[in-house]
């Protein structure tokens, strides 16, 4: 509770002795709108409660209570009588929606439980106004979108045909004008990363990382988003995952060569792990490859 995030406690770390026989595992539970602690999960037993998989176990099991929660404070919200004149129709409900970015080349929305994928640039510029909530002039949405200058023409043109496949899908997700924004949340799953890296759920927060966002994709602003996430995935894990969460890390696509990552996870290891030799031998190919890229590098410079 005091440090607002999960934790593993094991025997002896307990402050009282009376309690040194047992060890445990919790995870804070927060309120889906005003983020207030309501309680905790916890696992209290022998050494199997402090297992490396116990947190993110019940990490998992806050993330389902909590998404559990929001669904039905959207259902109540939903079914409360709302007052308005007579001659007045009832706002429309937005079912609640989800662009899927990562790890693809193209977006797919969510929507009602349907998903529909979408085209590179329609993914592009729905994730640029989702990232962005607060509006975009044309100005500047365009040079987030296009690589070069003089593109607000063609801007127009894209959104206008954005509309169109919107309208399709669900009028509600249409974008509206001056500046662009969306007119209701539209969630990122690269979104519930970054709230599980803010919750200290490093293990949940890497396996909803189903890779580089839009990796294709070589629009500026989203070139921006993309290093954004995977620079907050990487600093967090290397602060303060553990050394199981970070060896999950180290062996991604992203950080196969990156030998800071598993030079951490080699301080991490204790000294008598059979997983150091697989960590040391993964070390000596990435120098052994970085070495023979800097002597060809040197040859084409001669």
């Amino acid at each position: 509770l005091a440090l607002d995030h999960g934790i593993q406690i094991r025997g002896a770390e307990h402050f009282n002795r009376i309690v040194h026989p047992w060890s445990c595992t919790a995870v804070p539970v927060h309120d889906p709108v005003s983020g207030r602690i309501l309680g905790v999960i916890d696992i209290t037993g022998g050494e199997d409660a402090v297992a490396p998989a116990t947190l993110p176990l019940l990490e998992a099991a806050v993330a389902a209570v909590e998404s559990e929660m929001r669904i039905r404070r959207l259902d109540e919200q939903n079914s409360r009588p709302r007052r308005s004149a007579p001659a007045l129709a009832a706002p429309r409900v937005v079912p609640p929606p989800v662009l899927s970015v990562l790890g693809s080349d193209v977006g797919r929305i969510t929507v009602g439980g349907r998903a529909i994928e979408l085209s590179t640039r329609h993914s592009e510029i729905l994730t640029l106004l989702a990232w962005h909530p607060e509006g975009l002039s044309v100005d500047r949405l365009a040079g987030l979108v296009y690589e070069r200058e003089g593109s607000i023409v063609t801007l127009r043109a894209e959104m206008v045909r954005l509309r169109k496949v919107l309208e399709r899908i669900d009028d509600s997700l249409v974008p509206l004008s001056r500046p662009y924004r969306l007119p209701a949340r539209l969630e990122l799953d690269a979104h519930r990363v970054l709230a599980f890296l803010d919750r200290g759920a490093h293990r949940v927060a890497l396996g909803a990382y189903s890779g580089a966002l839009l990796p294709t994709s070589s629009a500026p602003g989203i070139s921006d988003i993309r290093r954004e996430l995977s620079e907050r995935l990487r600093d967090a894990l290397l602060t303060d995952a553990s050394v199981e969460t970070l060896l999950a890390y180290a062996r991604t696509d992203e950080a196969a060569y990156d030998a800071q990552v598993w030079r951490a996870c080699l301080r991490m290891l204790p000294p008598r792990s059979p997983k150091r030799s697989a960590v040391v031998a993964r070390l000596e190919h990435i120098e052994a490859e970085l070495g023979l890229q800097q002597v060809a590098t040197s040859n084409l410079l001669a």
